[in-house]
């Protein structure tokens, strides 16, 4: 089972719109996918059309007591998946966990093993996916910590501007130095750009400065701003199933990205590193 935690130190990046596209990618191709929303502010439970006054347990509750819980047993089906199934279209699995501002009691950073692997400890009684996708909070602090632990690839997310090109410099150097002592499964950490305008000239020079600094770590594949994001994420929905060329082209994106991410362990380490 690959676990991805999508991190980014700062908010405003397009984190959430990254893990959606990539939930909706996995979505289309079939692949059995469960999203973990760590943020708590859950905006990922909402776009992936879980009602917050569901009445499955989130992920806060869990996390305070994981050696109770079998995670899978508290998924809930997308509402995407309910909305095709009302619609007589056979999909793929996409269930969810949900957030809840719960997560943030565990937001204080410590070294104490029990506290960094709790969501391992749920994890490691999951079953029945193939790839699980995690939300992270938009900081360094101890949820996003406990996700790097319980996860085989870290991808960061920025956008190629100057506070967001340093804030990925000390993501990097953090999660280095976290991966060697408290992070035995992380295999891959990799960086994809977000929101890029093709004719900014500061875009261009940013990605240039990114890529000189970040290396093999940046991937190739670059995430376009679009101008009905906010609107597909508005109505809970799939960039896969939203109609017009804006969204097929973004649905393309998602779709190389996920393919570049999600790989077999021997083929991946070749595709994100060289």
């Amino acid at each position: 089972m690959q676990v991805i935690s999508i991190s980014s130190l700062k908010g405003g990046v397009g984190k959430t719109s990254i893990t959606l596209g990539l939930a909706s990618a996995a979505w289309a191709a079939g692949v059995s996918t469960l999203v973990i929303d760590l943020d708590p502010h859950a905006d990922t439970t909402t776009g992936l059309g879980i009602k917050h006054d569901d009445m499955s347990t989130e992920i806060g509750t869990m996390l305070r007591k994981p050696k109770q819980f079998r995670l899978h047993e508290h998924a809930v089906t997308s509402g995407w998946i309910q909305t095709n199934h009302r619609n007589g279209t056979e999909s793929g699995v996409l269930d969810v966990i949900r957030g809840s501002a719960k997560t943030s009691l565990f937001e204080k950073v410590t070294t104490r093993r029990r506290e960094i692997n709790r969501l391992m400890t749920l994890l490691d009684q999951t079953q029945g996916y193939d790839l699980v996708l995690i939300d992270c909070p938009p900081a360094l602090n101890g949820v996003t910590r406990m996700a790097w632990a319980a996860s085989t690839d870290v991808l960061l997310v920025a956008e190629p501007s100057l506070f967001s090109v340093a804030g990925t410099e000390r993501t990097f150097r953090a999660l280095d130095l976290f991966q060697r002592e408290y992070a035995p499964k992380l295999r891959n950490s990799v960086l994809v750009v977000n929101r890029v305008r093709a004719a900014s000239t500061e875009h261009k020079y940013r990605l240039a400065e990114m890529r000189r600094m970040f290396g093999k770590r940046m991937l190739d594949i670059q995430v376009p701003e679009s101008s009905n994001w906010q609107q597909i994420q508005g109505a809970a929905w799939p960039v896969h199933a939203w109609p017009g060329d804006t969204a097929s082209t973004a649905a393309r994106t998602f779709d190389r990205l996920l393919q570049q991410l999600h790989q077999p362990q021997v083929s991946s380490r070749r595709a994100l590193h060289g």
